[in-house]
């Protein structure tokens, strides 16, 4: 096992923190963009662009509710962005331990 087999797009440190911080609500369950912000403390426009990546792969999914200043982005990572975690979480472990 090489560490070419972690997945690229989950390895940038902060689509592996939007990743585990998504993962460890139940499924279903989902985050204010707001609130992830605050969490990761990364700015909006960084975070939108790690966001969107996420999305495009299917790993996350959101939605968007009101308009306008009342507008709320909710967050939350789906089946295939779960099994992708999961794998590189499995890969990493390998790694470390010289598998």
């Amino acid at each position: 096992m090489t560490a070419e087999a972690l997945d690229p797009l989950i390895h940038v440190p902060a689509r592996l923190q939007i990743m585990a911080a998504l993962a460890t609500l139940p499924e279903g369950d989902q985050l204010s963009f707001k609130r992830l912000q605050d969490m990761l403390e990364l700015t909006p426009g960084n975070l939108i662009t790690h966001l969107r990546k996420l999305e495009e792969a299917g790993y996350l999914a959101t939605s968007k509710t009101g308009s306008g200043p009342a507008s709320r982005t909710s967050i939350a990572v789906t089946h295939d962005g779960r099994h992708a975690l999961d794998v590189y979480a499995t890969t990493l472990r390998g790694l470390l331990n010289g598998v």
